[in-house]
């Protein structure tokens, strides 16, 4: 979702980037993160609905209305259909017939993410649907999140990565400690929150092997994503139903407004 800003130097485009639409809500996590999803929604001028064009076609029109509910009729709404470079030709001709058939999304763009295939036709049509008005940001500012975000995204990632099943889902990353020190490593440590003691097992591994496979590739990408050397220290803590306590939930950030990237 997409908000801009204009001047006579720049265009500033902002992208608020919401959870995925969760249409059976398991845990109270589930709701909060839907909030989010249309807090968002009251700012935009236009929604993006990306879907995997590898899966089979689903009902957009049902995800369209558990994310942006009464929105759905005036904001324009694009659906981006992605991995394009997995599938045949003839199945995306296919694909792209049936949502321009039977969902409501204005236009239907197919890209290819990871090469870049169609990324310009989505800045265009985003273009298209923006008002103009002033800056709301410093041309060189872009996120409102701080440093200590995109660690936690980087080592959220790399779980996802690596054990890629349920555990993943019920895995919290919080920054505990982030120390800039100006002749050594900057110190990182991270905690892992988890519901159960067998999912901290399965994290951990044997001997400590599978936590300390997921510290080293989060720490080369912090270190690339930074610029300096980092000495990360991650540890994992059992909170049972973590994603149900909503104290625990709001403490760890998911209350609040989505922010914008």
């Amino acid at each position: 979702m997409f908000r801009p800003g204009v001047s006579e130097l720049c265009l500033q485009m902002i992208l608020y980037d919401t959870p995925g639409v969760i249409e059976k809500k398991m845990h109270k996590l589930d709701s909060m993160m839907m909030k989010n999803v249309r807090s968002a929604a009251l700012n935009a001028d236009c929604v993006l609905v990306i879907v995997d064009a590898c899966k089979v076609p689903e009902n957009i029109n049902e995800v369209l209305e558990e994310g942006v509910g009464d929105f759905k009729c005036t904001l324009p709404t694009l659906l981006v259909l992605n991995k394009k470079d997995l599938i045949k030709p003839g199945e995306i001709a296919k694909k792209l017939e049936w949502y321009e058939k039977f969902t409501d999304v204005d236009e239907v763009i197919p890209v290819s993410a990871k090469y870049g295939h169609g990324v310009d036709d989505i800045k265009d049509w985003i273009l298209s649907k923006l008002p103009t008005g002033p800056p709301y940001y410093p041309k060189d500012i872009v996120s409102e999140h701080p440093e200590r975000f995109f660690v936690a995204e980087i080592v959220r990632e790399k779980i996802f990565m690596q054990y890629r099943n349920e555990v993943p889902y019920a895995c919290q990353v919080n920054v505990v400690s982030y120390k800039t020190r100006p002749n050594a490593k900057e110190f990182i440590q991270v905690e892992i929150v988890v519901e159960k003691d067998s999912q901290k097992i399965i994290l951990i591994g044997k001997g400590g092997k599978a936590l300390k496979t997921l510290a080293t590739a989060a720490r080369l990408d912090i270190e690339d994503f930074l610029q300096k050397k980092v000495f990360l220290e991650v540890e994992v803590k059992v909170k049972e139903n973590w994603r149900q306590d909503e104290g625990l939930l709001r403490y760890y950030g998911y209350g609040g407004q989505i922010q914008a990237l």
